[in-house]
């Protein structure tokens, strides 16, 4: 455990920081979660507002840091990939 008061300073930011990444990280597994569980059911009007707040999300964590920028890329593409299939092959 931290000895100096500086150190336990910075281990209760890491600590709160540590929570909040985890959180957001869940949330954002959730939504994409939601998108591919919305497109599986057949159900694409949900699926593009899913889709949309999928991507806000995974964003966001991008620009705090819980994600890498590459990854949420990476993973709005698929996303978007997915949808357009599925509407495509609804036609």
């Amino acid at each position: 455990m931290a000895q100096h008061k500086s150190a336990e300073k910075r281990a209760r930011q890491a600590e709160k920081r540590r929570e909040r990444n985890r959180a957001v990280r869940s949330r954002v597994r959730g939504s994409t979660r939601a998108v591919r569980s919305a497109l599986e059911g057949g159900d694409l009007a949900t699926a593009r507002k899913q889709l949309l707040e999928a991507e806000k999300l995974l964003r966001r964590a991008a620009s705090k840091g819980v994600l890498k920028k590459t990854t949420a890329s990476r993973t709005v593409s698929r996303l978007a990939k997915a949808v357009h299939r599925a509407s495509s092959a609804a036609k």
